[in-house]
């Protein structure tokens, strides 16, 4: 190629490669401002929470065995259904028992006949003795015959009596009111008194959930009630709140019933019993469930977006504004965090009421003190009810 053809093109580089003087606005080469959001650090008053499992557990479990020997005739129930205290469950073959009892009342009969025909005897020979028409002794025979009957009398009517209990006891009838089970033994089988199930019955309502509360936890709680700062609803009573595994949040409200009265030196923990209400019966007992505890006093904190904090190392950190710079600068704040309340995360240290820290474009900061073009966030809707 020659000089003449190279002349030209040289000249066509120069053109495209210079820049006017001031043409960039930046100067040096410098980063523009970062679009980023802002958001104000949000002022809160509630109570922190704590999770455990705990299982759902019937105040009352009966199972159901037969008082008298027999062959079951009828069953009086659903499997499942709802019975009350004294409904008829199963009917035991009542003609062994109906003529037991008719034998018991013939017996009573045929000694009240006696007695009073001794009771004659011995009103009679008093007559006599108290004429000395009669031996002293015949009057302590007739006495002693007297009383004889007196005593088959009262062994009759206890005979009768056994006889009227054992047959109420051919119905079997719901000890306490609740949910029952399958028949464990149907129609026409033979029953054992006292040794046969028949089925069993759990009240569903209220409920006890049954959950092991670490030593840690346990301390916190006693040193809460001991200062006076353990929250309570209105009844004074520590609230509890139930989660099923198919639930989102903690619908079900209970209250703390009891603890166990000492630790598990092998697992660290004591059992804790909670009660909560059922009447829809949504709490079955036997299910898995999480409870959350009242682990602090109501107090205001600080909260922001769990997206807003950063990772240093080993240090938290989330990113304010300087706004007093021109431009803006992102600024390093450290922080402490606590838990999870809402999706928000609390702040025990390194804010303070009234900071804005940025919540989205961090991605675009390389580093703290690069140059920002901040934006206020779009408010948030109030939420319905505060954390606990």
């Amino acid at each position: 190629m020659n000089a003449s053809r190279l002349l030209p093109l040289a000249a066509l580089l120069l053109i495209a490669c210079h820049k006017p003087a001031g043409g960039d606005a930046h100067g040096g080469g410098q980063m523009p401002p970062a679009s980023v959001t802002l958001a104000p650090v949000e002022k809160r008053e509630l109570v922190e929470w704590e999770e455990f499992t705990g299982r759902v557990e019937a105040l009352e479990t009966v199972e159901l065995r037969p008082r008298v020997a027999g062959y079951i005739t009828e069953v009086h129930f659903q499997a499942g259904a709802l019975v009350k205290k004294g409904d008829i469950l199963f009917t035991i073959d009542q003609r062994p028992f109906q003529t037991k009892l008719r034998a018991a009342k013939a017996e009573v009969a045929r000694a009240e006949a006696s007695s009073q025909a001794s009771k004659r005897e011995f009103d009679r020979v008093s007559s006599l003795l108290a004429a000395k028409a009669i031996a002293p002794e015949q009057g302590e025979t007739r006495e002693s015959m007297y009383k004889q009957g007196l005593a088959a009398l009262e062994s009759a009517q206890a005979a009768e009596h056994s006889a009227e209990i054992e047959m109420e006891h051919t119905e079997v009838k719901a000890p306490i009111s609740g949910r029952i089970s399958r028949a464990i033994t149907t129609t026409g089988n033979f029953v054992t008194a006292g040794t046969t199930i028949l089925t069993s019955i759990v009240t569903i309502d209220p409920v006890y959930v049954y959950a092991d509360i670490d030593e840690n936890s346990l301390l916190k709680l006693q040193a809460l009630k001991r200062d006076n700062k353990l929250f309570t609803n209105g009844d004074n009573k520590v609230p509890v709140e139930l989660q099923l595994s198919n639930e989102s949040d903690f619908p079900h409200k209970g209250y703390i019933e009891s603890f166990d009265n000492r630790l598990d030196a092998g697992t660290g923990s004591m059992v804790l019993r909670v009660e909560f209400p059922n009447s829809d019966g949504t709490l079955t007992p036997g299910l898995f469930a999480r409870i959350r505890l009242p682990m602090t006093g109501k107090y205001p904190a600080l909260l922001v977006d769990e997206k807003s904090i950063l990772t240093d190392q080993a240090n938290k950190y989330v990113l304010g504004v300087d706004e007093s710079k021109s431009p803006a600068i992102s600024v390093y704040k450290q922080v402490v965090l606590g838990p999870v309340i809402d999706g928000k995360r609390i702040i025990r240290s390194g804010l303070a009421d009234g900071d804005k820290i940025i919540i989205n474009g961090q991605a675009r900061l390389p580093q703290p003190g690069m140059p920002v073009a901040p934006m206020a966030a779009a408010a948030e809707k109030p939420k319905e009810t505060a954390a606990k």
